[in-house]
């Protein structure tokens, strides 16, 4: 592997220059096969043996035959696990996942995801994104894009980017918003492995969003961001609250201990999260 890897040493740890890690392997035959094998037969059935998955709206990916931008909100490292083992056979297997952080960090870390979850490096350059996502989603590939750049430090959604914005409406490709919620109450930052006693996570697919004639980046890019946070609330209220615009709550400000203990509980469905009793009467 190192033969093909441009690769620097950073305190006796390999480490890899993301603009410059080939993931095209990835995509060879053997290699999709060995994903199929590793997605299947381990990844989806310990995820599914650790948490406990709640999955609606599948029906939006089954009614597109194109390739798609799956945009999601990203609180944990499981997200990604989360929407591979919900996606629909067939577009599972032409997916690929953008990264530009944890991922690529190190060698082996960023050749394992590249096998596993068929992950590549989305780097900008002079401002611009790499040719890569758009070669991919013209081979016929779709993406799953995290807007936020990386997981969020509380639970709650940070700003979108315009980065999937941009592919969309450059190459004329539909998107598809997912809300999740509850993996970070099941692996927030700084733990390795989901707490025990199968957490919900529920993943809620939206309706696609078509870049409109004429519409920029900047103009479609709030339409994703509003889109992938109703399908939260829609999980933690109902559908019929969101529309009445009384379902989204205000989250707490940044930085307050609010943010961080509401996200923590296991949510519940259509409701408040339910917290075990600290003081029994």
């Amino acid at each position: 592997m190192k033969s093909i890897l441009r690769t620097r040493s950073e305190g006796g740890v390999e480490s890899t220059d993301r603009a410059e890690f080939p993931t095209a392997w990835a995509r060879t035959r053997p290699v999709r096969v060995l994903r199929e094998v590793s997605q299947v037969a381990g990844v989806k059935p310990l995820l599914r043996g650790e948490v406990a998955l709640d999955v609606a709206g599948v029906e939006h990916l089954r009614a597109i035959d194109r390739p798609a931008l799956i945009v999601a909100n990203h609180a944990s490292h499981l997200d990604t696990a989360v929407l591979l083992s919900t996606l629909p056979t067939a577009r599972r297997r032409r997916t690929a996942v953008a990264a530009a952080d944890y991922f690529f960090g190190t060698v082996w870390r960023a050749a394992g995801s590249a096998i596993v979850f068929n992950t590549f490096p989305l780097e900008r350059r002079g401002g611009s994104e790499s040719p890569l996502a758009g070669q991919l989603l013209a081979d016929g590939w779709s993406i799953i894009v995290y807007p936020e750049g990386t997981r969020s430090p509380d639970g709650f959604p940070r700003h979108f980017r315009i980065g999937a914005a941009w592919l969309a409406v450059t190459h004329s490709v539909p998107v598809i918003p997912v809300g999740i919620r509850g993996t970070y109450a099941a692996m927030p930052r700084g733990r390795v492995w989901p707490r025990p006693g199968r957490t919900r996570v529920a993943v809620r697919y939206g309706a696609p969003i078509f870049p409109r004639p004429g519409e920029t980046p900047r103009e479609l890019a709030p339409r994703i961001a509003t889109a992938v946070r109703q399908l939260i609330a829609e999980d933690a209220t109902s559908w019929w609250a969101v529309q009445r615009g009384s379902g989204v709550e205000e989250a707490p400000p940044p930085g307050s201990w609010r943010r961080i203990w509401e996200q923590t509980a296991a949510p519940a469905e259509g409701g408040k999260p339910r917290r075990a009793k600290i003081w029994r009467s």
